[in-house]
């Protein structure tokens, strides 16, 4: 039986030129702290990864503390997140301003420090819009974070994030500006200065790189006004922002992925949307609705409600034919609770209940999306008539 994977939002499968850059990375077994030649041999490759990462961002010569390997997308927004309301001790009980549908990396950190007095504005995403009106209003003396992600990770809506950010700015220059770009990364333009982000969240699991890494931008501005401080504490690696010796293999095989990622995105965003496309057409006879954002979106997730047939059942389904889809974010798959994210799209509990999310990568085909809707169209008739 042949496996189609439609997962890709959950993570990717690692490239050929990752695989070959963690293995020759294997052989270099100094610490990059390390003052001797074999720590050195470690150092130059650590920072040749960190030169190739930050490239994609627009970064061509990253400063100390530009760019701190973390170990994956939650860590970066905690980093971003506390490290930002730690930093100054007036920062205590002020505002953070976020959306209504943010991954649990970011919602749950924030939530933590609304338990220690912060306070949390989220910002209506109805329709996969962000309410700039509502952001607006919610800027005031006592806000010091903004924290919106670029690409919502279960409906594919993409935020308005370079507007937000600039309104903050203009309000005052000091407001930290933080992304978590994890769904964006390399599925659409992230430049900093563009965006006016002084943090931007990316991780490597998501464009073909190891599961365990990950990395946050870090503006010089924010450097130079010490708006972040370190979550984890230790040896002071990472310009003192992130304690740890730092996880050289994957950071390698992350580099891979991004620089051959990056040389070919415009195609592979071209690519996306083809196949995005091909699947509303391939269902659009099928009782399914396609959760459409109304404004911009990504190029490779599809979000599909499938009425009266509950989203588990669905994709147990499809995986005992091969299929592999989800039915929301990995991270919160297991949770009691339905999905922040499709509530604030404006879904009921029950639609919530039979959604399921599709999400493209470069390798898959045109037969893969044709072979996911052929079974899909048996699958919703075979549960039709055992429910009846």
């Amino acid at each position: 039986m042949k496996e189609i994977y439609l997962d890709n939002s959950a993570t990717t499968a690692l490239s050929e030129a990752a695989k070959r850059a963690m293995a020759e990375a294997m052989e270099v077994y100094g610490n990059p702290s390390s003052l001797h030649a074999a720590g050195n041999r470690a150092k130059d490759l650590l920072e040749t990864a960190r030169r190739e990462i930050a490239a994609t961002l627009g970064v061509r010569r990253p400063e100390a503390g530009e760019l701190v390997f973390t170990a994956g997308g939650s860590e970066g927004d905690n980093l971003a997140a506390v490290g930002t309301a730690m930093a100054k001790p007036r920062r205590r009980g002020g505002r953070i301003i976020t959306t209504d549908s943010e991954h649990a990396g970011l919602e749950n950190a924030l939530r933590a420090l609304e338990g220690q007095g912060f306070e949390v504005v989220r910002v209506p995403t109805r329709n996969g819009v962000l309410d700039l009106d509502r952001f607006s209003d919610a800027l005031n003396e006592k806000t010091f974070l903004v924290s919106l992600m670029a690409v919502n990770n279960e409906t594919g809506a993409r935020y308005d994030v370079a507007r937000a950010f600039a309104l903050a700015k203009a309000f005052r220059e000091d407001i930290v500006t933080h992304t978590d770009a994890v769904q964006a990364y390399l599925r659409m333009p992230l430049n900093p200065k563009t965006l006016r982000a002084d943090l931007i969240t990316v991780s490597a699991h998501k464009v073909h790189g190891p599961k365990g890494v990950g990395a946050l931008y870090v503006s010089p501005e924010a450097r130079k006004r010490r708006d972040l401080v370190p979550v984890i504490h230790g040896g002071g690696q990472e310009a003192g922002l992130r304690s740890g010796t730092e996880n050289l293999i994957g950071i390698a095989g992350f580099a891979a992925a991004a620089k051959e990622g990056y040389a070919a995105m415009g195609e592979t965003v071209a690519r996306l949307a083809s196949l995005r496309a091909l699947a509303e057409e391939a269902v659009a006879d099928l009782p399914v609705r396609v959760n459409r954002p109304a404004g911009d979106r990504a190029p490779h997730i599809l979000n599909l409600t499938v009425p009266n047939i509950r989203s588990e059942t669905l994709l147990h389904a499809l995986s005992a034919r091969g299929i592999y889809v989800s039915n929301g974010s990995a991270c919160s798959s297991h949770s009691a609770h339905p999905s922040a994210s499709l509530a604030a799209f404006g879904l009921s509990p029950a639609e919530i209940a039979s959604s399921i999310r599709v999400s493209f990568c470069e390798t898959n085909t045109e037969s893969d999306v044709r072979a996911f809707a052929d079974a899909l169209r048996e699958e919703i008739a075979r549960l039709v008539k055992i429910n009846r």
